[in-house]
C-alpha cells in the first residue's frame, strides 16, 4: 500500500549490545503496512554481533551508525541529526512495534491532528523477559495532564513526536541518565496538550533488571524531581508518594529477601485489582 502522501514516521533506535532482541525491533518496523517509514539505528559501539546483524538488515534501515556514544539520550540525539519525517518514535533495542497496522493506525489519526498538537501518544504493552504480556500502561491526557507534572506517566515508547517540538525546544538534556525523555516531554506539556491516540498499543517494551530495581527507581524519582525543579514545579504528593513506595520497598528488599519481597507487592497489587508485576519481572 502506497503512504507517499501520508506523513513520513520516523523511527530512531538506540542499541547498545542487543543482538538478542534488536531483530524483533527491525522486524516489526519492516513489516508494516505503513510503508512512509524510515528506521534509524545508533549502536554504541557493540560488540556482541549487534553490527553483523546491522550489515545483514541494511536493506531494512535507512541509516545506521556504530561507535561509542554517551547513553541513550546521546545515541537518540544523533538520530535526530539524521530524522527526515514530520512524526518521530523513539524505541530502545528491546521494544518492538506491536503489531504490523499500528503505524497504519496512528497515521491516520495523526493526519487530523491540529499542528499546535506536537504530542501524541497511544498505549504500549509491557512484556517480561520471556515477552509474556504483563498489562497494558498509559491513559488519556485527560485523566493524567495534572499527574504528569509530578510523575512519568505517558510511556514514551508510545509516544509520537513532532519534529517541530524539536525545533522549538531543542534535543534531549544529555545529563540525565533515565528522566531525559520526561524533561524533554515537560518543556512541552508543562503548558501545552498532548493528544491521546484512541485504541492504539504501539509497542512493547519489555520489563526487568533496571525497571524493577528499587535503587534504579529512586535514581528515576531523584531525576524526575530535578526535571520538575528546572521548570519551575512544586514538589507534589504524587512525587513523594512514589518517593515513600520505593522506600519501602528497599526496606522489604533488605529485611525479606528480593524474591519473598516481590511476592508480598503482588500481594498488594492483587487487593487493589491489578494484575502480578514484581512476580512476573
Amino acid at each position: 500500500m502506497s503512504h507517499l502522501s501520508s506523513p513520513l514516521v520516523s523511527i530512531i533506535v538506540a542499541v547498545f549490545n542487543g543482538a538478542k532482541t534488536l531483530q524483533q525491533c527491525i522486524d516489526s518496523v519492516a513489516q508494516q503496512t505503513y510503508t512512509n517509514i524510515e528506521l534509524i539505528i545508533i549502536d554504541g559501539g557493540s560488540t556482541d554481533g549487534t553490527v553483523d546483524l546491522l550489515k545483514a538488515n541494511q536493506q531494512n534501515i535507512s541509516y545506521w551508525v556504530s561507535e561509542p556514544d554517551k547513553g541513550i539520550y546521546n545515541a537518540w540525539n544523533k538520530g535526530l541529526t539524521q530524522v527526515k519525517g514530520e512524526w518521530i518514535c523513539f524505541l530502545g533495542a528491546d521494544d518492538f512495534l506491536w503489531d504490523a497496522q499500528v503505524i497504519e493506525l496512528i497515521s491516520q489519526q495523526l493526519e487530523k491532528l491540529p499542528t499546535s498538537i506536537r504530542v501524541a501518544y497511544g498505549q504500549i504493552m509491557l512484556l517480561n523477559h520471556d515477552a509474556e504480556s504483563l498489562y497494558l500502561a498509559g491513559d488519556s491526557w485527560k485523566k493524567v495532564q495534572e499527574r504528569f507534572k509530578q510523575m512519568m506517566c505517558i510511556p514514551h515508547q508510545g509516544v509520537m513526536h513532532r519534529l517541530s517540538l524539536f525545533d522549538c525546544h531543542g534535543k534531549f538534556d544529555e545529563s540525565f541518565r533515565i528522566a531525559g525523555d520526561y524533561e524533554l516531554l515537560m518543556r512541552e506539556l508543562k503548558t501545552a496538550d498532548a493528544a491521546f491516540l484512541l485504541n492504539v498499543v504501539v509497542a512493547g517494551m519489555r520489563q526487568g533488571g533496571i525497571s524493577s530495581n528499587p535503587k534504579e527507581s529512586l535514581v528515576l524519582l531523584h531525576e524526575l524531581r530535578r526535571a520538575q525543579s528546572m521548570h519551575g514545579l512544586p514538589l507534589g504528593r504524587f512525587w513523594v508518594f512514589a518517593l515513600v513506595k520505593v522506600y519501602i520497598r528497599l526496606i522489604l528488599w533488605k529485611v525479606l529477601g528480593e524474591k519473598l519481597t516481590r511476592k508480598l507487592l503482588d500481594v498488594g497489587r492483587r487487593g487493589m485489582g491489578l494484575q502480578p508485576y514484581w512476580t512476573q519481572t
